[in-house]
């Protein structure tokens, strides 16, 4: 379960940043979680939840946006969303790592990082 591991490293970033003004608590945190993560939404509220006990961020609510798949063509210049399939072995959807238009290789836009883009917090 990596998203413990990952949750971890997030609640660390944002302790330390918050350590640089003076606040209160902070109310909300978003998250953003590209698919090719493979990172459980709800492993990671749960973690979140678990690693911010007796923190500033504890309470707070953690909002996660999901980021598909978006690659560049190296052939025919595609620029976009790419397909899914439905695989059972990982219980959801799986992105196709081919051009939708020419079925070349594709360099990866998005959809390949875990990021925090914002953080609502109550200042003293």
């Amino acid at each position: 379960m990596h998203e413990v591991s990952i949750m971890s490293g997030v609640v660390d970033a944002i302790l330390c940043e918050m350590k640089k003004y003076e606040i209160v608590k902070v109310e909300e945190v978003v998250l953003v979680v590209g698919d090719l993560t493979f990172l459980g939404h709800e492993q990671l509220r749960f973690a979140f939840e678990v690693l911010t006990k007796g923190t500033l961020l504890e309470g707070s609510e953690l909002k996660i946006e999901r980021e598909e798949v978006r690659a560049a063509c190296l052939s025919c210049n595609f620029e976009g969303k790419v397909e899914y399939v439905e695989d059972e072995s990982f219980h959801s959807s799986v992105p196709i790592l081919l051009c939708p238009s020419c079925g070349g290789k594709v360099d990866i836009v998005e959809g390949g990082t875990c990021r925090v883009v914002s953080v609502k917090v109550v200042e003293k």
